[in-house]
């Protein structure tokens, strides 16, 4: 039965970021998009490798048939692809057995401007600049960073991790620490200890997955033997006393999560390794590496705790990396 997109908990998803395209885009950025047609057209059948968004993909789809009565997610390819050499990437979503059923193909455009068209709470893609445009629009998007795709299939949790500051919340006290110091920071915080947070741009989706999290809590209610799947955590740089807003804030929207981290400048790194998050969400590049290079995560463009220049940089540090590894 299809349902109105505006009653569904929808996510935007590039093929970049869903599956692994780096021999097909390697065709295109040598030989041109005639020739990448003709090698997606030759590779039909051919079944793309799983790509770092899949696991989360996979697990946020599962929602529905833990709900089939409500069906409350859903998933939208939305693709700088032709139709053409997008049918590839569909017979790849079928023969996965993913229920994805609506797209949009751009034939190489962005398809950032299509993001509230399709109701969606946020937009995957490893396009820098559709993640910048879609942010700069004011669209919730994040820019998937290159790493090892593990997908165990007994593992059917969904795990998702987020940062607080310019990514849950907005930048206002992101910005006090960047003009002053610690100190400065926690005391601003502390004086506005009972003032919540304004929304930041993952505001929409963090609040929506704590439905999904409260419906769980119902099921729960009427069957105590009810296995949750979503569980959500926040791992933030913050320490006390600056943690009492964070709280603040949550209860303020009504929502809770499963765990949270006030690390006080500790590398997240450490909590991540040990919670294994099918997605990572953070503002700040300096915080999206891990040890082992196996932790989907995503970069949030916003705010203060962003440059172009500090992107570029970083972006080719992990192509470096990736190359010698």
């Amino acid at each position: 039965m299809s349902y109105p997109i505006t009653d569904k908990f929808v996510i935007g998803v590039a093929s970049s970021a869903l599956f692994d395209l780096s021999e097909s885009h390697q065709v295109f950025v040598e030989q041109g998009p005639e020739k990448y047609k003709q090698f997606q057209e030759a590779n039909i059948n051919r079944t793309l490798d799983r790509g770092v968004a899949f696991p989360f993909i996979r697990r946020f789809l599962s929602i529905n048939e833990r709900f089939p009565e409500q069906c409350p997610v859903e998933v939208v390819l939305l693709s700088r692809n032709s139709p053409e050499t997008g049918l590839r990437v569909f017979r790849s979503i079928q023969e996965y057995g993913l229920e994805i059923s609506r797209a949009a193909f751009m034939t190489g455009k962005s398809p950032y401007e299509y993001i509230p068209a399709f109701n969606c709470s946020l937009f995957l893609t490893s396009n820098k600049e559709d993640v910048g445009q879609a942010m700069a629009a004011g669209f919730p998007a994040g820019l998937v960073m290159p790493s090892d795709v593990r997908d165990d299939e007994q593992d059917v949790e969904l795990r998702v991790a987020f940062d607080f500051d310019g990514v849950i919340a907005d930048d206002e006290a992101e910005s006090v620490f960047k003009q002053g110091d610690l100190d400065a920071f926690h005391a601003y915080e502390r004086d506005r200890v009972d003032v919540p947070h304004n929304q930041g741009p993952l505001a929409n989706l963090f609040r929506k997955l704590a439905l999904m999290r409260s419906l769980e809590d119902e099921q729960i209610a009427d069957n105590p033997g009810y296995e949750r799947i979503v569980r959500i955590a926040i791992v933030t740089a913050r320490s006390a006393p600056a943690h009492e807003r964070v709280v603040t804030t949550l209860k303020s929207w009504g929502v809770n999560v499963d765990e949270t981290f006030f690390l006080g400048g500790m590398t997240k790194d450490r909590v991540l390794s040990v919670l294994q998050p099918h997605i990572f969400f953070d503002d700040q590049l300096t915080h999206l590496e891990s040890v082992g290079g196996n932790i989907p995560m995503v970069h949030v463009p916003f705010g203060v705790a962003n440059s172009d220049s500090s992107l570029v940089r970083h972006l080719g540090h992990l192509s470096r990396n990736r190359r010698s590894a």
